[in-house]
C-alpha cells in the first residue's frame, strides 16, 4: 500500500486538488483545496500584517458541513470504501476497455474508480454523439456525464463487479448506436 492506502504509487503530484461531494458524500455542500507545501509556502509569503490568501464565502467552515464531512469520513473508514476502490480498479479498469474497437471510440483512459471514453464528433456537431450515448444510457437506467464527445464515468465507492458489467453493457449498447 502507498501513504494514501491505494495500493499504488502516484504517477505525478499536483500543486493543488480541488474537492468538494465526496467530502460530505453530497449531504450538504462543502468543498476544499489543497496545496503542495511550494505553493503554499507561496501563498504565505506577503507584505507583514496582510492577510494570506485572504478570501472567504458566507458559508465557508459551516458547523453542520464540517460535522458532514467528518461522519462522510468515519463511514469511508469503517467500511474500507478507499480500498474496496483499489480492489475493483482491475475489474473497471478491465471492463472499460473491453468497449475499445466499438466504431467511433478513439480513446479510453482511467485511474483508479474514475474513467474516460472520448468518442470522435460528427461533422459540424461537436458533442452530439456523446450527447446521444448520454440520453441512450439515460432512458436505460444509466446516468453518465459527458463534457463534449467525452463520456466520463466516475461510479460511487459501493459499486460491486455485477454493476460495473451492468454499467459497461447499458454503455457499448449505446455506443454501438451512436453512428
Amino acid at each position: 500500500m502507498d501513504e494514501y492506502g491505494l495500493g499504488m504509487s502516484p504517477i505525478l503530484v499536483p500543486d493543488l486538488v480541488t474537492t468538494a461531494k465526496g467530502l460530505t458524500n453530497g449531504a450538504i455542500p462543502m468543498g476544499a483545496v489543497f496545496a503542495s507545501r511550494k505553493v503554499y509556502d507561496g501563498l504565505m509569503t506577503g507584505p507583514e500584517n496582510a492577510i494570506e490568501l485572504f478570501h472567504g464565502y458566507t458559508y465557508s467552515g459551516h458547523p453542520v458541513a464540517c460535522a458532514a464531512g467528518l461522519a462522510a469520513l468515519e463511514i469511508y473508514k469503517e467500511e474500507g470504501l478507499f480500498s474496496r476502490a483499489s480492489d475493483l480498479a482491475k475489474t473497471w479498469e478491465d471492463a472499460l476497455h473491453s468497449l475499445n474497437g466499438i466504431p467511433n471510440v478513439i480513446d479510453i483512459r482511467n485511474l483508479g474508480l474514475v474513467g474516460a471514453i472520448e468518442l470522435s464528433a460528427r461533422d459540424g456537431a461537436p458533442g452530439a454523439r456523446a450527447y446521444d450515448v448520454f440520453t441512450n444510457c439515460f432512458h436505460k437506467g444509466l446516468l453518465i456525464r459527458v463534457t463534449g464527445d467525452i463520456i466520463a464515468l466516475s461510479p460511487p465507492l459501493i459499486i460491486d463487479e455485477i454493476q460495473i458489467g451492468t454499467i459497461v453493457s447499458i454503455l457499448g449498447d449505446a455506443l454501438k448506436q451512436a453512428t
